[in-house]
């Protein structure tokens, strides 16, 4: 075995796991610019324009082929494309109603719980524990009097994301490089737009809007979903899942940043703790076998 072979093994999950933070990064900088378009478009206008322009781009990048998949691949994707309109759709609908930090803390719960169920080493109690005391402590100061309907949105949010990372990995295991993706992105925004252009009105085709809608979906959409699709298909679903407890901390990095919101005392706390559960996941990844993935992986593109 040459020097190479023995250490490419080792090299795939660091690689992985910078996909998912670069994704993560342009997903909360993607929705601060988000923030400018809510009082024009409306929640259901705003998952209409994401999802609208990243289909179009996905399609001509991916130029997918339609032909030769089975049932159960076609049942697949279309779910995957059901769980991107409606983790989008819930996600707004709950910011719409209930604090951005307070729907980011509640929704990071579905991968949490998801890490502990799918994960099949001990040590991953310790960072899903870690990973949640750090989401909780990132909500403080948002919690006061929530809507019950935003909860709602918020909760059914994070199961929708918990929904998607299984059937975001289990498109990619069927469907060649970016195929899948750019299929689903259409189902979804096929089920975004009549909903968006109702809620939304003329004002959902006026070019300033259009070109910020543009850029919220390649941001918030395109560019994540793509790198964390590739990612899935290298890293243990378990530690992927307790990677996504970094939305917050970058989420709340992207508001001080880009739209000069506080950060407290307790969020740097809080930013240390879901920073080192993440630190520990990438550690416990690295010794994990290939085996500990969702079925039907693809170890290559």
């Amino acid at each position: 075995m040459t020097p190479a072979s023995t250490t490419r093994p080792a090299a795939r999950p660091i690689g992985a796991v910078g996909l998912v933070v670069i994704g993560l990064v342009c997903q909360d900088v993607g929705a601060s610019l988000a923030v400018l378009l809510f009082p024009t478009t409306g929640a259901l206008g705003m998952v209409a324009l994401r999802l609208g322009f990243s289909a179009i781009v996905l399609l001509a990048v991916a130029r997918p082929r339609l032909r030769g998949h089975s049932r159960n691949d076609w049942l697949t994707v279309i779910a995957f494309g059901v769980a991107l309109a409606g983790m989008n759709a819930l996600f707004y609908e709950a910011i719409a109603r209930i604090p951005l930090g307070a729907t980011v803390t509640i929704e990071v719960l579905g991968p949490l719980v998801l890490s502990v169920v799918m994960s099949r080493r001990a040590i991953s109690w310790l960072w899903a524990v870690l990973a949640f005391a750090g989401v909780a402590l990132l909500g403080q100061g948002s919690f006061g009097s929530l809507d019950p309907l935003g909860l709602v949105f918020a909760f059914s949010a994070a199961a929708a994301w918990a929904g998607y990372i299984l059937l975001s990995a289990r498109t990619g295991s069927r469907f060649p490089r970016l195929d899948g993706l750019a299929i689903a992105m259409t189902i979804g925004a096929i089920l975004a737009l009549p909903l968006g252009i109702a809620s939304a009105g003329p004002a959902i085709f006026r070019p300033e809007i259009l070109l910020l809608g543009a850029a919220v979906a390649m941001l918030s959409s395109t560019i994540p979903y793509a790198l964390e699709l590739v990612a899935l298909r290298r890293l243990p679903s378990a530690t992927f899942s307790i990677l996504m407890s970094l939305s917050p901390a970058i989420a709340t990095i992207a508001g001080l940043l880009l739209l000069g919101q506080k950060l407290t005392v307790v969020g740097v706390v809080a930013i240390g703790l879901v920073i080192a559960a993440s630190i520990g996941a990438v550690r416990t990844a690295s010794r994990t076998p290939r085996g500990d993935t969702l079925p039907n992986p693809i170890d290559e593109l």
